[in-house]
């Protein structure tokens, strides 16, 4: 199966933005190669600004853009936009409700060899904790071009997860994203995996695993972590009885704690989180890390099977 960076489909949806939307703005913190919004730069060099390694000026410059009208497009590693930035991104950004994109990219363990400093596994719960702020991770590179069209036609604070590994592609161009809907995208009874970004390929797998052994299961891509698509959770619980959550970040915050906040409210069932289990990361080849923090198929299909004996 063809696989595409998320960081790859975010450079190509900036430059076909660009071209039709002259609005359109796009800061970097000295990483443009790396956040692909080269890209852009390449094709608009007159609505492209790289800041430097100033995050916090990129922010609320980008803030300053969103005020007097423009369509910003603030990119650089996750770990720099919602780390080494966030007391701009709260208050420059989302308490005055501008309209600034934050797209990050190098999100989660797959960063690989650059190691725990650069590996962002908390960026999903500071975001998500914000007001105003919508929070979304793509899972391919189609829902990632997509997203991007939909960010800029919505008014308000948006945060886009990218990765750096590329990732199968699962959808066409028939496909379509909307923010605060989830997708189902594998049928089931028997219990219900809800994942995002690089976890939806992964639970895939996992679901297909399960099929040989006659468990079926059902597969949510939840590319929206806030707004949260609760009636689709709750049909899913009530419809098969039992909830894993698939996500490459922190267990704490992020999809998992999202999802087991709405269970709790309306349709409490067995549930399991599958993520990075409350720790850093380290260095380590993508798929290695993958396999050490149990962020694999089989990790899925074990929490499946747990959370089915105890319905």
């Amino acid at each position: 199966m063809k696989k595409i960076a998320t960081r790859d489909a975010y450079g190509e949806a900036l430059k076909a933005l660009g071209a039709i939307n002259n609005d359109v703005v796009v800061l970097d913190a000295d990483l443009s190669k790396s956040t692909k919004t080269a890209v852009f730069a390449k094709a608009f060099p007159e609505r492209f600004l790289n800041m430097g390694i100033a995050e916090q000026n990129l922010v609320g410059t980008a803030a300053g853009l969103a005020a007097a009208g423009k369509i910003p497009f603030a990119s650089t590693f996750a770990i720099f936009a919602t780390g080494r930035a966030y007391e701009q991104i709260r208050n420059s950004v989302a308490y005055p409700k501008l309209n600034v994109k934050i797209a990050a990219s190098h999100a989660g363990i797959t960063v690989g060899e650059d190691g725990a400093s650069h590996q962002m596994l908390e960026d999903l719960a500071l975001m998500r904790a914000l007001p105003n702020m919508t929070v979304i991770v793509p899972a391919d590179a189609e829902e990632t071009r997509q997203a991007i069209q939909v960010a800029a036609a919505i008014r308000g604070p948006v945060y886009i997860r990218l990765g750096r590994l590329g990732v199968p592609v699962l959808f066409d161009d028939t496909y379509k994203f909307a923010v605060g809907k989830a997708v189902q995208v594998a049928d089931g009874c028997d219990a219900t995996i809800i994942a995002t970004g690089i976890m939806v390929g992964i639970a895939l797998e996992a679901a297909q695993s399960l099929q040989a052994e006659g468990i079926k299961t059902r597969v949510i891509n939840m590319a929206t972590i806030k707004p949260i698509d609760r009636e689709t959770i709750v049909l899913a619980a009530k419809e098969t009885g039992a909830i894993v959550t698939a996500e490459e970040h922190n267990i704490i915050g992020g999809l998992g704690s999202a999802v087991a906040e709405v269970l709790v409210e309306t349709v409490p069932v067995p549930m399991m989180r599958i993520g990075v289990q409350d720790t850093f990361g380290e260095s380590g080849t993508p798929n290695a890390l993958l396999q050490k923090y149990g962020l694999t198929a089989e990790n899925i299909a074990a929490a499946v099977r747990a959370v089915i004996a105890r319905k």
